[in-house]
C-alpha cells in the first residue's frame, strides 16, 4: 500500500484528521528519536487510526479523563505505546514536550502503555493478546452498570495468533458487547517476519463473521474510509469487528522498507527528513481543495 493510493476525499473535514495523523506521527517519531530507538513500524501504520478516533469518533475530554462515561481505548499492541502518547499530547492530556521523555529514567510514558503512570491511558498493555478480554471486561461492566461510553480495541495481526483473543471474541459475541468495537491493524508483519510465513491468518473476516460478529474491511490509511466504518459502527446490533489494512512504518519514509522495520534506530536527521516528508505528503495528496 503506498503513500500515493490515498483517496482524496473532501467529506467531514478529511484534511484536518490526516492533519491530525501528520502531527501524531512526527511527534511519535520525534519522541523516537529523543531515545534513538523504538518500535516504529508498528506505531506508524496505526497513526490515521488513532487520529480519526481521537479527533472525529470518540467522547472524551483531557480535563476529565477519568470521567466514567468517557469512551475507552485500549492500546492492546502495548508496544506501540509511543503512537498513543503521542494522540494524548496533540490532544492535550499532557504537554507535547513530556513525549522527550519516553521510556527514560523518571518518566510517565514508559515503553508500554501504564495506566499507573499516563494520563489518558486506560488500561496497562504489553503482553501480546490479553488487551481484547480485558476490553471486553470494560464495555460488559459498562452494560451491566448502565453506564453509557464506548469501547475501542485496537489489536495487531500478530497479535491475533494468541489464542486468549478468540476465547475473548467468543465471549463478546455470546453477551452481545456491542458498546466494544475492536480494530484490527492488519500490517501483516510482526516482530521477527511476514504473518503469512509466521503462522497465516487466512480470511480474517471470514473468521470473525464465523464467530458471529460483523466484520468490515478498509483501507487503514484512508481517514475517510475509516471514520465512514466507524460511525456506521456505533448503530450496530451485534458487536463490530473493523480490519484496517496498512503498510508497518507507512508515514515514515525511512521506515516504509521491506526489511525488519519493527523496531528501528532512529536518529534526530532521520527524524527531520521524515517529518519534512509527512508535510509534503499531506499537501500532495489531500491538498487545498479539501480544506
Amino acid at each position: 500500500m503506498k503513500t500515493e493510493t490515498v483517496k482524496k476525499r473532501c467529506d467531514f473535514n478529511a484534511y484536518e484528521t490526516a492533519k491530525a495523523a501528520a502531527e501524531i506521527r512526527k511527534l511519535c517519531i520525534r519522541s523516537l528519536a529523543s531515545i534513538g530507538s523504538g518500535h516504529i513500524g508498528g506505531s506508524m501504520s496505526v497513526s490515521d487510526i488513532l487520529a480519526v478516533l481521537y479527533t472525529d469518533i470518540m467522547h472524551i475530554d483531557p480535563k476529565r479523563p477519568d470521567d466514567e462515561s468517557r469512551d475507552w481505548l485500549v492500546m492492546s499492541k502495548g508496544h506501540c505505546g509511543s503512537a498513543l502518547y503521542a494522540t494524548l499530547a496533540y490532544k492535550g492530556y499532557f504537554k507535547k514536550e513530556e513525549l522527550l521523555t519516553l521510556n527514560k529514567g523518571g518518566t510517565k510514558l514508559p515503553s508500554h502503555c501504564d495506566r499507573l503512570k499516563t494520563v489518558g491511558i486506560d488500561i496497562s498493555t504489553g503482553s501480546l493478546g490479553q488487551g481484547l478480554s480485558l476490553a471486553a471486561g470494560v464495555a460488559y461492566g459498562k452494560i451491566l452498570r448502565g453506564i453509557g461510553g464506548r469501547v475501542y480495541a485496537i489489536l495487531g495481526d500478530g497479535e491475533l495468533q494468541e489464542g486468549q483473543n478468540w476465547e475473548a471474541f467468543q465471549f463478546i459475541a455470546h453477551r452481545n458487547v456491542n458498546n466494544l468495537i475492536t480494530i484490527i491493524d492488519n500490517n501483516r508483519r510482526q516482530l521477527d517476519g511476514y504473518t503469512e510465513d509466521i503462522c497465516n491468518p487466512f480470511g480474517l473476516k471470514n473468521k470473525f463473521e464465523a464467530f458471529g460478529l460483523i466484520a468490515e474491511e478498509v483501507d487503514g490509511h484512508d481517514v475517510t474510509e475509516i471514520y465512514n466504518a466507524l460511525k456506521t459502527a456505533e448503530n450496530a446490533q451485534k458487536p463490530v469487528v473493523l480490519v484496517c489494512n496498512t503498510e508497518k512504518g507507512h508515514g515514515c519514509n525511512f521506515a516504509e522498507i521491506r526489511g525488519f522495520n519493527h523496531y528501528m534506530p532512529v536518529t534526530e536527521e532521520l527524524a527531520e527528513s521524515a517529518a519534512a516528508e509527512i508535510d509534503r505528503r499531506l499537501e500532495e495528496n489531500y491538498g487545498r481543495s479539501c480544506r
